[in-house]
Parts: structure tokens; sequence; C-alpha cells
């Protein structure tokens, strides 16, 4: 039989602790509706009277029904000098009416005497009077044991001493944290081990990530024992952040054959990652374990020449399984397999052998070689290969000409951008400001094509990334001799399948170019709301990249549905 591992959430507290992260009440209100239909566990929902606003989130959440998730308020234990039931910490926790209470104590003899200055005696009774006081108030306790493993390091006698009064108090989980985030594997599994000998009630764990081992750490107490972790989404929390439940979570499930949320939730883990970071106003890391982006693309030839045969001989799971896909991508790295499956990717069917799969190739090692990148921008790798295959077809349109210009009007800088595109026999001149050349050229472009193409009004910029590139960056492209063509059916290696006809250097023996006088390469993201889509340009003058790159964003968003 399975072991059930419980999954606490603490996004709305710990997580909130970071750095640039700031949740309004409806944003906390939706993240924890959210988590809740994921099925979590246990939701922190922050610090009843710390401030108004989680105030008013636990009156809030009071109102609601819950289906999976037990939400929980978190708070010190009781101060020192102080009856428990005068402590206004206390009737803060009652008013909140949550069914858990997550309670922080003191483990560390180092923090009692210096940070607390209490003795030793008082914090053991501290602890002990505050979970017996919510116990008795029909409250589940969570006993959070802050520094528990620098505590145990200095003074293993006396932190044991703490975790064993808040069982006997009645706590209903004893949680050892790893709060400087300084810990090995090897002392969280070793300690863990200790406290779930000795105590009797539940260990669970609470891991930072100051080292990296956030993950790493939670995975080595749920094997010593622990059945409680803690952490955030997306590993959001105070310095580098916390325990990442969205690499724990399928850790739990997929690797440790451990019972955490519902196995039907997991599917959905990659939306519920990226639905937060949209909430706290962060990009999407795309290099998150499980979640991100890149987690299961590949791009050397030999990876994509194995996964195109056997997909485990290059992923550890299926990337549907956590709501991810497989993407491959195509560089100056790329052999003919990463042509096939990126085209088949982006909608166009190709024969291993045809001359347009070996033309589309080439075309791509030496456009990268001039210094475009197609890894983020497929809609212009889409627009090559479609004219290779079409014998560059005609485009939607054409830009006559341009004329980008700035002044300065008082304090203020005003971009003005001039263009003339033609669709058909027609031509449209138009002129517009913006806030710098490229989002004046932007506004001019669209501006003339809505004229013609109504359907572009929805496009806008999210991203815009540019990169000077010397003549290093630029001589990168194969040699005939490092291209044999050894068709689809070779043996794997390091040119596996890489198929590609004599392609000619288009620089000889250069010298070191670098600042104003490199090229320039400009990536644009755009989105028309519902899905997003990359475009790359390449030019002596960062102007005109941006441009290409703008052009081939448009022409992209109308042959896109083609």
């Amino acid at each position: 039989m399975k072991t059930t591992v419980e999954i606490y959430d603490t996004t709305l507290r710990d997580g909130a602790q970071a750095e640039g992260i700031n949740f309004s009440l409806m944003d906390k209100l939706r993240i924890a509706e959210r988590l809740d239909q994921f099925g979590i566990h246990y939701i922190e929902g922050g610090w009843p009277g710390s401030n108004p606003k989680d105030m008013e989130f636990f009156l809030q959440a009071a109102r609601r029904r819950w289906v999976a998730a037990k939400i929980a308020a978190f708070s010190m234990t009781r101060r020192k000098g102080m009856a428990v039931e005068n402590d206004p910490l206390m009737r803060q926790l009652l008013e909140a009416q949550t069914p858990v209470v997550t309670i922080v104590g003191k483990t560390w003899l180092l923090h009692v005497t210096e940070v607390l200055r209490a003795k030793a005696d008082e914090n053991l009774a501290m602890i002990s009077d505050t979970i017996r006081f919510l116990k008795d108030h029909g409250r589940k306790v969570v006993y959070d044991a802050e520094h528990s493993f620098d505590g145990y390091a200095d003074e293993p006698e006396y932190s044991l001493a703490t975790w064993k009064a808040a069982a006997a108090a009645g706590a209903d989980c004893v949680v050892l944290c790893d709060t400087n985030g300084g810990r090995l594997p090897s002392e969280i599994a070793r300690i863990t081990g200790i406290a779930v000998r000795e105590l009797t009630c539940p260990v669970g764990i609470h891991t930072h990530n100051d080292c990296g081992f956030g993950v790493a750490n939670a995975v080595a107490a749920v094997e010593a024992g622990a059945m409680q972790i803690q952490g955030t989404i997306n590993g959001y929390g105070e310095r580098t952040g916390n325990c990442n439940l969205t690499s724990i979570i399928p850790t739990v499930h997929f690797k440790l054959g451990r019972i955490g949320v519902p196995a039907e939730s997991l599917p959905k883990l990659k939306e519920l990652s990226e639905f937060v970071d949209e909430i706290a106003n962060v990009r999407h890391d795309p290099r998150q374990p499980w979640v991100g982006g890149t987690a299961f693309a590949h791009k050397g030839g030999m990876h994509v020449h194995a996964i195109e045969r056997v997909a485990r001989s290059y992923e550890h799971i299926q990337p549907e399984s956590v709501g991810n896909r497989r993407r491959v991508l195509v560089s100056d790295m790329a052999g003919r397999t990463n042509i096939l499956l990126k085209a088949a990717e982006l909608g166009f069917s190709l024969a291993p052998d045809a001359p347009e799969t070996r033309a589309i190739t080439a075309k791509v090692k030496q456009q990268e070689a001039l210094g475009f990148e197609y890894e983020a921008a497929e809609a212009s790798l889409a627009l090559l290969i479609r004219g290779v295959l079409d014998g560059n077809p005609e485009l939607s349109f054409t830009i006559d000409s341009y004329h980008v210009s700035m002044r300065q009007h008082g304090k203020q800088g005003i971009c003005e951008a001039t263009i003339k595109v033609k669709v058909g026999d027609r031509v449209e001149h138009t002129v517009a400001e913006g806030d710098g050349p490229v989002n004046a050229l932007d506004k001019a472009l669209r501006q003339a094509l809505t004229q013609f193409f109504p359907r572009l009004k929805d496009l806008r910029l999210i991203d815009y990334k540019v990169r000077i590139l010397d003549a290093f960056d630029l001589a990168r492209i194969p040699t005939t001799e490092s291209l044999p063509d050894r068709g689809p059916g070779s043996q794997e290696g390091p040119d596996a399948d890489a198929g590609t006809p004599e392609i000619e250097r288009p620089f000889g023996d250069l010298e070191p170019i670098s600042g104003t006088a490199a090229l320039t390469r400009v990536l644009i993201q755009t989105t028309d709301g519902k899905s997003e889509w990359g475009t790359v340009g390449v030019d002596s003058n960062i102007v005109t990249a941006s441009l290409r790159a703008l052009e081939d964003s448009m022409e992209y968003a109308l042959i896109r549905r083609d």
C-alpha cells in the first residue's frame, strides 16, 4: 500500500516574502481556490493580525467552501512572560476561524538565548502552552520547529526536547525547518530519521533553497520518514526561495511512489505553475524542472534522433503527464531529424530524403551562421520552411521604404516612424510616434497593415531582446567535413543524422568585430491574446534588424491559420 505524503502550501505567506512578490487580497483568494482545485492538502493563508489584508483573507475564506484543502493560519508561540490566554496573537488566531493553525517556535538554543532573550525552560513552556491552548479550542496544530537542523547540530539534546514538548502538548505534526537553507541532504536525512524515531506524532519538512538543495532536502526527509512537505509554487520565498512544489509534487508521485495530490491533477501542474506566475506578475521561468518550456526541449541532433525512435531514451517521464510537451529545437547544431520533427510540429510534412528537407537543413545552418537564431523564433523558422517548400512565394505585403527619426521636445524625446507598405497594387503610407524607434515602427507598420488586414489590430509585442554579435559569434557554420550525410538510418553518434549538403562559409578569417561595428540580432515575441510566437531579424542596423523581426511577426500572423 502506498504511503500518503501531505502537501502544505505556503505560497501566500512564505512565498509572498520573496523580493518582488506582492499579492492583493483577490490574488490570494484566486490562488487559494486554484490550489484547492488542484488537490493541495493545506493552504497557509498568512499571519492574522500582521496586516489588514491577511485578516480580510481569513474572513473571506471562512465564507467559502473548500473541497480538498484545509486553510491554515500562521503565527508564533505565546510571548515570553505572558499567559497564553492573554496573548493577543492567540486571540487573532482564533478569530481567523481556520481549522488548522501553524505555530513557529524556537529550536536553536542560540535563538532562544540571544534573539528571544529567554531561558531554555521558558521556551519549552511557550511551545507547550501554545499548542495545548489551541488544541483545547478545537484546532489542528502544525508546529514549525524553526532552525531545526542548525539547532540540532549545536545542541541536539535541547533541540530534541523542543520537538518532544510540541508532540507531548498535542501537535498533530512537528515540521523540521531548514530555515537558513544551508544543510546538506545527508544531514537532513539523518536528523529527520532521528525525529521520526523519537516523536509520537508525524514529522514534516520545511526547506529553503539557499544552497540549491530545497527540493533535494525535502526528498531526503521523505525518504527518512517525513509525512508532510511544506513549500511554495514555483519556489517563491525569502532570499533564494523555498522548496519548489512544482518540482516536489511530481517527484513524490513519479519518483518516490507515494500518494500526494490526486493523480488526475498532475497533468494540470504546468498550468498551475503558469497561473501563479501570472497572478504574481512574474515571467514564467522556462528552465523550471518538470513545468518549464525547456524541460523537454531537445536540441542536439543525437538526442533528437534518439527520442524520435524511443522517447524515454532522453526523457525521464512523458511530458504530458505534468501538462508539458516535447519541443524540438532547431539551430546550427541541428541534424535532419531535428528539421523533420520541428517541421511536423509546425504543420509541415517532409520526407527524410527529399531534396527540400536537405535544402531546409542547409538554409537553417546558413542562416544561423549569419547570426539568425531559431530556437526562440519558431515563426521565422516556419516562414523559412514555407519559403523553401513553396519556392519563395509572394509575401502578403512588402515594405517599400521606411524612415525613423528622433527629436527633442523640451525634456521629452519623441520617436517618429514613417513607413510605406505595398499590398498587391495598393500602397499605404503611414506615420506613427512611439516610446522608441522600434515601438514607433511597430505602430506605423500595424497601422498600415490593418487597413488591409483588420485582424492584426489584436497583435502586441510582449518581449524584445537585442544581442550584439561579433565575428566569433558568426563564424560558427559547420565545415563540410563535420557534416557527413549518414541518412536517417545511421547509428547514433555526435554527427548522426546530420545529412546536410556542402555549405560555403559566409565568412573568411575574420578579425574580432564588436561594439557599434558588429551585427545585431533582435528577437521579438508577439501575441494575439490567444497564442504567442517568436521572430528574429539580423542586420548591422538595430532598427533594420527590428523591422525584419516585426515583418516576420506580421507575416506569420497572416498565414498561421493556413
